[in-house]
């Protein structure tokens, strides 16, 4: 794919053949070209795993300590005091049939699909829309709960879901350019700590990360080693 004028550019200030540390990686992150909108700050982790073992299928959530800068689309499947809960919480949608219904027919206007345990039944109708793309509630990203309330909030506040895609990969975006560098910092080591405490596979060699890149929305990757 050709590379625009800017990300060449912000190329020339990144050397591929070293691992920076955070601090001087925010900085050169800041140094490149800008964009015409607030690009996100993202982490790339490149982990030990095998992606063809279901044992080996990590994924987890982690609560951004200075958020995400982004607004995160909230939909709930609930009924009854649960949906209240919802509402009041701030969801953007909360609904039971209805949601189930735009979801069978393609229309996925949502970052987040909360839902109480009681919902799965139901929601199971739509595991194979919602599944692939990391959407489906589930009790490992927190997103499967009768903690709803709680739950709506968090993910209002900053918090991330993440999964090992099939490369072995984790992609999130955790902040903004514009968050200030220690802000930025704070939340790309609270990142990567998640992923370090996350429940080992069993039949896995060695550490689990073996290396993270940052980079924003536009620009090429720079390696980094955090201790």
């Amino acid at each position: 794919m050709k590379k625009n004028k800017k990300y060449l550019e912000a190329a020339k200030l990144v050397d591929k053949n070293k691992v920076y540390n955070l601090d001087e990686a925010i900085k050169i992150l800041k140094q490149m070209p800008k964009a015409n909108f607030d690009e996100t700050v993202e982490v790339h982790i490149r982990l030990n795993v095998k992606t063809n073992k279901v044992t080996q299928n990590v994924s987890g959530t982690v609560s951004l300590p200075n958020g995400t800068g982004k607004k995160v689309k909230i939909w709930v499947v609930a009924k009854g005091d649960k949906a209240k809960e919802a509402q009041n919480a701030g969801a953007h949608r909360v609904g039971y049939e209805d949601i189930i219904e735009e979801i069978k027919k393609g229309r996925i206007d949502f970052d987040v699909l909360i839902a109480t345990p009681d919902a799965m039944k139901d929601l199971s109708k739509v595991a194979r829309i919602i599944g692939p793309k990391g959407l489906m509630p589930s009790p490992k990203t927190g997103t499967l709960t009768f903690d709803i309330a709680d739950t709506v909030k968090s993910f209002k506040a900053g918090r991330v879901k993440w999964k090992v895609d099939t490369s072995g990969n984790i992609h999130a975006g955790v902040g903004k350019i514009s968050f200030p560098d220690d802000k930025i910092k704070e939340n790309v080591l609270a990142f990567v700590e998640t992923i370090k405490n996350a429940k080992m596979p069993l039949d896995i060699s060695g550490n689990l990360i073996k290396s993270i890149h940052i980079s924003k929305t536009m620009s090429p990757g720079l390696e980094v080693l955090l201790s």
